[in-house]
């Protein structure tokens, strides 16, 4: 039967090695998972049916035998009776009756042990169903991690550390070259301003010293301090 040789195979199966050949082993553990839910579905199906069949060929059989003791229990009627030819027709039943019995004792007896290995190998199903499901996250999990490991083994193939430094380098000295450039237009600035205060203080002397010349003039009499020490002069 096609139904148990794939429930065979899957029994058989081993969900590592299924998972190290699939291109993408999350979808292929659901799918399992699936796989497997769905044969146990028809496995049970299937022995719901075997188990029915198996009550009747036992209800067949356990009818027989009781006709079979029928037939007997008039046989001996009859022949306590004196009437040997009717004991003889009862018998002939009987006869029917247990070569029925023992028809439908083989055919019970066989559906009874094909039923059993069918609920044997549900009941297998079912064990390796939720050994299936408690191991999926797990599993999930490693394929996961196995794909991060692999993603920065790459990562880490294909970076190239001298290089990476020597541009970190150029880049360090050009802020440097940068930092230095400020630092001397700073000190110009600084120059530039130190002479123009210079010119600054100058004129401002200037204008203390005229005002001061000014005020000296208006105290001697109005006339400008330099003309009165002309005026001495003569």
């Amino acid at each position: 039967m096609g139904i148990f040789r794939r429930l065979s195979d899957l029994l058989k199966s081993n969900v590592n090695d299924l998972i190290d050949r699939a291109e993408d082993p999350e979808k292929m553990v659901k799918q399992i998972i699936i796989d497997m839910q769905t044969e146990l579905t028809k496995a049970t199906q299937n022995y719901g049916k075997a188990k029915a069949s198996e009550h009747l060929a036992e209800k067949r059989y356990l009818e027989a035998q009781k006709q079979s003791q029928n037939w007997e229990n008039k046989a001996k009627a009859a022949l306590s009776q004196g009437n040997e030819e009717l004991a003889k027709q009862a018998l002939a039943k009987k006869v029917k009756a247990d070569e029925d019995t023992a028809n439908y004792k083989q055919m019970y007896e066989s559906i009874s042990d094909q039923t059993e290995a069918i609920g044997n190998q549900v009941e297998v199903l079912k064990a390796k169903l939720d050994e299936a499901k408690s191991r999926q996250a797990m599993l999930i999990a490693r394929s996961q991690m196995a794909d991060t490991q692999k993603g920065l083994a790459k990562a880490a193939g294909g970076f190239d550390g001298n290089s990476s430094l020597e541009k970190f380098n150029r880049m360090e000295e050009k802020i440097e070259q940068k930092e230095a450039e400020a630092a001397a237009f700073s000190e110009i600035a600084g120059a530039d301003n130190d002479l123009n205060d210079a010119f600054d203080k100058i004129e401002s002397d200037a204008k203390v010293d005229a005002e001061l010349q000014r005020l000296m003039a208006e105290m001697n009499g109005g006339a400008p301090a330099a003309a009165a020490d002309t005026a001495d002069a003569e």
